[in-house]
């Protein structure tokens, strides 16, 4: 299994043709899995998607290829790790309106599949947690694997 430790994530880039090829074999999956994260979420820790509280299903998912704004890719044996940042237009640019999701593919002739969203579990100095899945555009785009 690729991890950070055994798989170099190359620089953020803007999504060239190919991970616009992935993203676009995705993007159903990708709309459909968060919408339901955001509904599974907000039965426990509703401050996941906290910054999307006001905004219905429809608006949530309303983002296209064009949103699509940053990229990383990881290289490993078997295919293709894609690490992407997408712009939720209904959200200020200025706060928390972007998602972070990894995808894979084989290669070219492969069709792709989500591997998942980033949702963030973190621990803060007072021994509490903070939760996010809505990052902003200063976050950096990172190895995840939930």
């Amino acid at each position: 299994m690729a991890t950070a430790e055994t798989v170099e994530l190359g620089p953020p880039h803007e999504p060239k043709e190919e991970s616009i090829r992935v993203f676009g074999q995705i993007e159903h999956e990708l709309k459909k899995t968060l919408v339901h994260l955001r509904h599974e979420h907000n039965k426990h820790e509703p401050e996941y998607f906290a910054a999307t509280e006001h905004l219905s299903d429809s608006e949530l998912a309303a983002f296209t290829a064009d949103d699509f704004q940053q990229v990383r890719v990881a290289v490993s044996a078997y295919g293709i790790h894609l690490f992407g940042k997408v712009r939720i237009g209904a959200l200020p640019d200025e706060g928390p309106a972007y998602i972070h999701f990894r995808a894979f593919t084989g290669g070219p002739d492969d069709q792709a599949t989500l591997h998942s969203i980033h949702t963030e579990d973190r621990e803060e100095l007072d021994g509490g947690h903070s939760f996010r899945a809505i990052f902003t555009k200063n976050d950096p785009l990172e190895w995840f694997d939930t």
